[in-house]
């Protein structure tokens, strides 16, 4: 069984265990979600469309992660005017793991388990490459600290010998003469 749902202007086909991203949702990472706005519902028989909303249907769902996309850059440009303007924009989404379509007394069947297990993997590696990503920025902000501390270790190095030959030299050539 799958279902058409509206949520923030924009529809998904669903079907139970798929994992979405949808626009973001007022939701803690692990509550439940009803998503009421069902448009239509196939699969069994006959499809059901709503005009423009089914009634007594209902798309439970279980929020995943609350994250940002990627960055997109808006370039603004006017030509012999000198005028340039870069701006970049992180939308904000929600990932949502579809755990039960309801259609008034009737709900989705188990499902396919295969699909299922599929939704879990793609949550894991998503989850994983966050962790591995953290952590490499960790390691990156501490080597960079470290070469700071390098660097400015061996100006202090560098100023104080410097400094002391000169000093040096220059008394031992003013007391010969």
């Amino acid at each position: 069984m799958f279902a058409v749902i509206q949520t923030g202007g924009k529809q998904y086909k669903v079907a139970k265990h798929d994992v979405v991203k949808v626009e973001k949702l007022p939701a803690e990472v692990g509550e439940s979600v009803t998503l009421d706005d069902v448009r239509m519902v196939g699969g069994d028989g006959a499809p059901q469309v709503g005009a423009p909303k089914l009634d007594g249907a209902k798309v439970a769902a279980e929020v995943v992660d609350q994250d940002k996309n990627r960055t997109i850059h808006v370039f603004k440009k006017k030509r012999r005017k000198n005028f340039r303007r870069c701006n970049g924009h992180r939308q904000r989404f929600t990932l949502l793991r579809v755990t039960d379509i309801q259609v008034g007394d009737k709900t989705a069947g188990e499902g396919d388990a295969a699909k299922a297990k599929q939704a879990d993997q793609k949550v894991q590696a998503r989850s994983q490459k966050q962790a591995t990503q953290s952590a490499t920025t960790q390691q990156s902000k501490q080597k960079s600290t470290a070469t700071t501390k390098q660097r400015t270790q061996s100006k202090i190095a560098k100023a104080g010998s410097g400094g002391s030959k000169a000093k040096s030299g220059g008394q031992s050539g003013k007391s010969e003469e």
